[in-house]
């Protein structure tokens, strides 16, 4: 029998039997994806038609039926789940068929006809899966990416401005969850809003590998059916249409080989998820209570924290950023798991990295957000409960080991935990210092600032 030379019907396109074919997790290509696809097919028919591949009205088809897609036409036509055919050809030949159909029609061609704009011939021109994927995987993360790093700069700048709030509370320092040394709560918040600034500063940083395309490098980064002038087209269109700052890989074969960009990328998304899930902690800590824990800081009470007993509020939202930040984690891991499963000129895994590192980059993003806007900013300090507890407090003794030695401090220290005296008490009771000096010496507001207390010149370095 001869083979038949027909165009394929709807029926037999490869949208519908990757979708028979992977009935997964009903999970759909995210929005980023299919903005990033759509532009590079508009970008592509644009570049054909330049260099005379394409004829002009096809190619002003591809581009108007995109545009319509880039408007939130059509989204639920990319009906592919995430979980796929490896390298994500499924969602390539998915984006490939809508336009098709689309442009078809605006020529005045019946859908699933192909005759005026073929998925392959046409949408598909100068390009495979393989350097269409990488480059709108790489493209949607840019997407998120600024967005991510100014919601990572606000809560910065939002933790640094109660770090100025504060910064007259004085308050135990802990270390190992025991008292350590006197700090003022100003002094703790300036390093959460520190630790956050440089997640997003290693977010900036990472996202800057992932501005290296390799569209154009078509299977496996020879350029095979595309070319140089081509590939420069395209990307220059991209840039065009994004304002983003994109150039064609130095080694094509790299990007199409590697996902290593995306995992650095990814790998500081959990970076910026370690240093907030640790952050949302510390609040929870410093706020339990209200009377039977430390309770030195209060957070906004968003909402009824229990079903059974009135009146108990829970740091409701922190606890939603650790189970944020927890599931970044588990998608940086996936990410790295799939990264390294790539073989010889090709990662076919790449539909789990794309979906698990946009999926990250969104959640925490939003969460970010909620984060500063429904708890940071609203965070007030008890001060008096924090002197009390400070004064309670063994967190005083380090200042003497420079007068009465480690020993003798120590001894002290465990004497009061173990009587409920005092410090200072017990040193009166020993002799060891006279009351004058040992007053100067166990001033706490002395020791929040650098240098021996008590020494001539001392405390004043690192005075916030």
């Amino acid at each position: 029998m001869a083979r038949s030379t027909s165009p394929p019907t709807p029926t037999t396109a490869c949208r519908p039997r990757a979708v028979a074919n992977f009935p997964i997790s009903g999970l759909r290509a995210p929005d980023d994806l299919i903005v990033a696809t759509i532009l590079i097919k508009k970008a592509a028919a644009a570049a054909n038609a330049a260099l005379g591949r394409l004829p002009a009205d096809v190619a002003a088809a591809i581009g108007t039926a995109a545009d319509e897609i880039l408007a939130g036409g059509l989204r639920d036509q990319f009906v592919v789940d995430i979980y796929q055919a490896g390298a994500g050809t499924s969602h390539n030949m998915n984006a490939n068929e809508v336009l098709a159909n689309r442009a078809g029609e605006i020529l005045g061609q019946p859908k699933g006809t192909y005759r005026r704009v073929h998925p392959n011939d046409h949408v598909n021109m100068g390009q495979s899966t393989n350097d269409v994927y990488p480059t709108a995987t790489r493209l949607a993360l840019l997407l998120g990416a600024a967005p991510l790093a100014a919601a990572a700069g606000a809560l910065a700048d939002a933790l640094a401005h109660k770090a100025g709030e504060f910064a007259g509370v004085l308050k135990t320092g802990r270390t190992h969850l025991q008292d350590a040394v006197p700090m003022t709560l100003g002094q703790e918040f300036s390093g959460y809003a520190a630790c956050v600034h440089r997640g997003e500063q290693d977010v900036i940083a990472a996202s800057a590998q992932l501005r290296e395309l390799n569209i154009g490098a078509t299977a496996v980064g020879t350029g095979l059916n595309a070319g140089d002038v081509y590939r420069r087209l395209v990307v220059d269109n991209l840039t065009r249409y994004t304002s983003l700052s994109l150039t064609p890989a130095a080694n094509l074969f790299r990007v199409t080989q590697s996902m290593g960009d995306v995992l650095a990328y990814s790998s500081a998304l959990r970076r910026l998820a370690v240093e907030t899930g640790k952050i949302a902690s510390d609040l929870r800590l410093l706020s339990m209570g209200p009377r039977a824990g430390l309770s030195e800081i209060a957070l906004p009470a968003v909402q009824p924290g229990s079903s059974i007993m009135p009146g108990k509020v829970n740091p409701s939202v922190p606890e939603m950023v650790n189970q944020v930040c927890f599931q970044v984690m588990g998608c940086d891991a996936t990410v790295a798991i799939a990264c390294e499963a790539g073989q010889l000129e090709l990662n076919v895994m790449m539909p789990v990295i794309a979906w698990n590192a946009l999926h990250a980059s969104k959640i925490l993003r939003e969460a970010l957000k909620v984060f500063r806007l429904r708890c940071v900013d609203g965070i007030t300090a008890d001060g008096a409960r924090a002197r009390e507890l400070l004064d309670r407090s063994t967190a005083a003794a380090t200042a003497l080991s420079p007068y009465i030695g480690y020993a003798a401090t120590a001894d002290i220290a465990k004497e009061a935990v173990k009587s409920g005296k005092s410090i200072r008490a017990l040193v009166l009771e020993r002799g060891l210092l006279d009351e004058a000096r040992l007053d100067d010496i166990l001033s706490v507001e002395s020791m929040t600032r650098a240098g021996i207390v008590g020494e001539t010149g001392a405390g004043t370095a690192g005075k916030e």
